[in-house]
């Protein structure tokens, strides 16, 4: 299950972690750009933000068919997880790029100084939803007033961003940390759960009588999967940069093509994954990757008014604790324009 990350480490932990990656060998810019000698390839990671899910099956897919290879890549998709800071992997250049869960990750780092940007976005919405059941239905904000939230601990962030944008005092609600199991709604401990509307597990466990609101239609309009890379990166290595959204952009549009091919060919290369899940999931999935946006500018395109909504929402809550960061710091749109003739235009 995808989660949002927003407890990110402070700039001198993020050094120290870099000083101890350069001493076992992995640390200093692009470390992951070097020759791979059986076939002449050029040795990419990308860094995912939490676990292996349908989150990155263009790019699962894109290595599958081999597009990785003919940009003269051989890309490696590094799992994150609760312990892994995925951020700290990109930003010290042990991997060459980075996709996180949400947005505000990216705004918050660059907010402590961590010089990571934004070069492209997976979903074009966010699917994280409030989930709570018809007997006791939440269906706006203002339905939460008086109600239990159950939520993991780096999403109570998105639940202050949604109170102040309806201007409900967080004393209203009652917040419950919680994981990734729905057994607290069902049960009665809560009366709202959140979670991604494309977790086909968590929704079936809930059953046909849930009821959804989801963050973006209530006016919190964050972006999710966004793909990133360091100033370094950007400046030294920006063809590799752009080859892995070459290759990446193209295996998502392969799977728009050939969704059920496609779920066959991620749940092969990763057994764990339950094939019924994903194959009820995958459409879901693509209609956040693909929309209006994206059949007419490529897939992965964002815009700098979105980011500096973002920017001035999280600014409103204070949540910076170091400079607040500019829509040029925490995003760019050169990597996009230089894509733009392969990056498929599809959706509707």
């Amino acid at each position: 299950m995808n989660q949002p990350n927003t407890n990110l480490m402070s700039r001198r932990s993020l050094l120290g972690r870099g000083f101890a990656l350069g001493a076992l060998g992995v640390g200093g810019a692009m470390i992951g750009v070097r020759p791979g000698f059986a076939q002449d390839l050029t040795e990419v990671k990308l860094q995912l933000g939490w676990l292996v899910t349908n989150g990155c099956i263009g790019e699962i897919v894109a290595q599958s068919m081999g597009y990785y290879k003919e940009q003269g890549l051989n890309l490696t998709i590094t799992p994150g997880g609760p312990n892994i800071d995925g951020v700290a992997a990109v930003a010290s250049g042990a991997a060459n790029m980075g996709s996180i869960s949400s947005s505000p990750s990216l705004m918050l780092a660059r907010s402590e100084g961590i010089p990571v940007k934004c070069v492209a976005t997976g979903y074009q919405q966010h699917p994280f939803t409030y989930f709570s059941l018809a007997k006791n239905p939440v269906k706006t904000p203002q339905d939460m007033i008086g109600k239990k939230i159950g939520t993991n601990a780096t999403a109570k962030i998105l639940l202050q961003a949604l109170l102040a944008k309806h201007n409900i005092p967080e004393d209203q609600v009652e917040v419950v940390v919680v994981g990734s199991d729905v057994g607290p709604l069902l049960s009665g401990q809560v009366d709202v759960i959140t979670g991604w509307q494309t977790t086909v597990a968590l929704t079936e466990a809930m059953g046909a009588d849930r009821v959804e609101m989801r963050l973006w239609d209530q006016g919190v309009q964050l972006l999710a999967n966004p793909y990133y890379v360091t100033d370094d990166t950007l400046a030294n290595n920006f063809d590799v940069v752009v080859k892995m959204i070459n290759a990446g952009s193209r295996g998502w549009g392969w799977v728009y093509e050939n969704p059920e091919k496609a779920v066959d060919i991620m749940v092969e290369a990763y057994p764990n994954m339950d094939r019924d899940n994903e194959l009820a999931a995958i459409p879901m999935v693509l209609k956040y990757v693909f929309n209006a946006q994206t059949a007419a500018n490529g897939w992965g395109t964002m815009t700098a008014e979105n980011w500096q909504a973002q920017i001035d929402a999280y600014n409103a809550l204070g949540q910076f604790q170091g400079t607040v960061p500019t829509v040029d710091d925490v995003m760019t749109l050169k990597v996009l324009e230089a894509t733009a003739d392969v990056r498929p235009k599809l959706g509707s």
